[in-house]
């Protein structure tokens, strides 16, 4: 199997404890294969990257184009089909490919794996060159995440994808018999109502706190308890800010900076950034974010800390300013972020074992990759091409990738748990995790998921909610007025992205 890396830098590697986080390097394959975090967390740290680290993204854009490094290995099959070409942005996916080819040794194709880095948005321009080009080097499966997958599915590039029916998936029963998370399949669904792509991962989100500060502060630690106490479910953060009155008055934050609140706040927005005119439009509960984020500022409920930052993992090991009680996330934020940044690898190490997850306030989702077949590719290659991606987003059998997955079995037992796409998969698997003090998370992340909210979401979210964050920081921290914050959001995204900004 040729893998061709080029311009190889994961997202994460802004830091090294993120880096931690996300799994391993690109060039771990089999790290990756149990690491779905690389991707998840790969839109914000990309970002982040990208914005606040521009030297060392240079640096990186400069290698693209290049190969950094590649190895070979062949098939049983000697590959004697032919080759598939496959494009990511992490080496997740082309990890996920090399399982499913040691499992089905007979598997005629080869493949080519491209991997291209989203940093300095360097890999879309790639994808879209390579989409329209044709011929031999397109891609036949690739990659999109949650920033920028509308762009595939349902925007400017969706005319390349294939729908999941024409590679011969009966989807419509095949996602009913999955449980396929809707909010998933809504963001897959191109303007026709066909699915265009799907995700492996669930990335629904929860309320991640600390039990030791739940004692303390609450009396109690149980999950059921403080989903009360916090508004778990009930669409409204009322009493999440009287939760963090009470957690001031003891001396400390509910959360660590307020980009955790803006991820459940951006997604579970009724409307996303551009309307039906192709106008800017600010959702009044994105508005809202921005005397959210004042609150958490000057009433002290933070520790006013940017996230993907060193202060902001600084908290998870509870070295911060102010004890912090929680984050918002979905699980690849506990089993890729958390864990390895909370200062040990067993009870009574650090934070670790002091964890609980209990119903958000309201229901969002953060992160994800769907994958998707280019219609041009050769017809010949279309039912191969569907063997692996129904294997990997739609099979729910034990043999499939999500139960693997799910279960941590996909380099054998002991691997990472995670949520997945399929919620008749986790159903029958067992998510308890020594990080949450043996909790099952599967118990609130199969709910999770089903709160949350696919139909928010443009092609233009990641460059627009850049844009959006710096003016929300810049009102908090009383730089400017929320009326000053708002016109030059809109002035800015005028002038960088064309958009008209009423």
């Amino acid at each position: 199997m040729k893998r061709k890396l080029m311009a190889i830098v994961l997202s994460c590697a802004m830091t090294a404890t993120l880096l931690a986080g996300c799994g391993g390097s690109a060039a771990d394959t089999g790290a990756a294969a149990d690491a779905p975090a690389a991707d998840a967390g790969a839109e914000e740290a990309g970002d982040t990257a990208a914005a606040e680290d521009t030297a060392a993204a240079e640096d990186t854009a400069a290698d693209a184009g290049s190969d950094a490094s590649t190895d070979s290995a062949t098939p049983a099959s000697g590959g004697g089909s032919g080759t598939i070409n496959l494009w990511a942005f992490t080496d997740e996916v082309p990890g996920m490919v090399d399982k499913y080819i040691e499992a089905h040794p007979d598997f005629p194709y080869s493949i080519n794996s491209t991997i291209i880095a989203t940093t300095e948005g360097a890999y879309q321009p790639a994808l879209d060159a390579a989409l329209q080009a044709g011929g031999s080097e397109q891609p036949d499966i690739y990659c999109a995440e949650a920033a920028f997958v509308l762009k595939y599915s349902q925007g400017d590039m969706q005319d390349y994808a294939m729908p999941y029916k024409d590679l011969g998936i009966d989807i419509d029963s095949e996602i009913k018999n999955s449980n396929i998370a809707q909010y998933s399949v809504d963001i897959g669904t191109n303007k026709n109502g066909d699915v265009d792509a799907l995700g492996y991962q669930a990335t629904g989100g929860a309320f991640i706190y600390r039990r030791s500060i739940a004692k303390d502060v609450f009396g109690t630690d149980d999950p059921a308890e403080i989903s009360k106490i916090i508004g778990g479910g009930s669409g409204s953060w009322d009493k999440f800010w009287e939760a963090a009155k009470t957690l001031a008055d003891k001396g400390d934050a509910i959360v660590s900076g307020d980009g955790d609140i803006w991820h459940a706040v951006e997604n579970s927005s009724d409307k996303g950034w551009i309307d039906e005119s192709g106008a800017l439009q600010i959702d009044p509960k994105r508005e809202e974010f921005l005397d959210i984020s004042k609150n958490l500022t000057d009433n002290g409920w933070s520790n006013q800390t940017q996230d993907w930052q060193d202060a902001w993992f600084a908290d998870m090991k509870g070295e911060g300013s102010k004890p912090v009680f929680g984050f918002f996330g979905p699980a690849w934020l506990i089993n890729y972020t958390l864990a390895p940044n909370c200062g040990g690898e067993k009870a009574g190490e650090g934070t670790y074992g002091d964890w609980a997850i209990c119903d958000s306030p309201i229901g969002f989702f953060w992160g994800g990759t769907w994958l998707l077949a280019n219609k041009n590719m050769d017809a010949d290659k279309v039912s191969a091409v569907k063997d692996i991606i129904q294997w990997i987003t739609l099979d729910a059998t034990e043999d499939g990738l999500q139960y693997k997955w799910a279960n941590g079995t996909l380099n054998g037992e002991g691997g990472t748990k995670d949520s997945v796409a399929s919620g008749a998969v986790m159903d029958k698997s067992d998510g308890s995790l020594d990080f949450l003090g043996g909790q099952n998370m599967f118990d609130y992340f199969v709910p999770a998921n089903s709160y949350a909210n696919g139909k928010n979401l443009t092609q233009y979210d990641e460059a627009i909610n850049l844009i959006w964050r710096d003016q929300v920081r810049a009102y908090a921290a009383g730089e400017k007025s929320r009326e000053d914050a708002i016109k030059d959001f809109k002035t800015t995204v005028s002038d960088t992205l064309g958009i008209d900004a009423p």
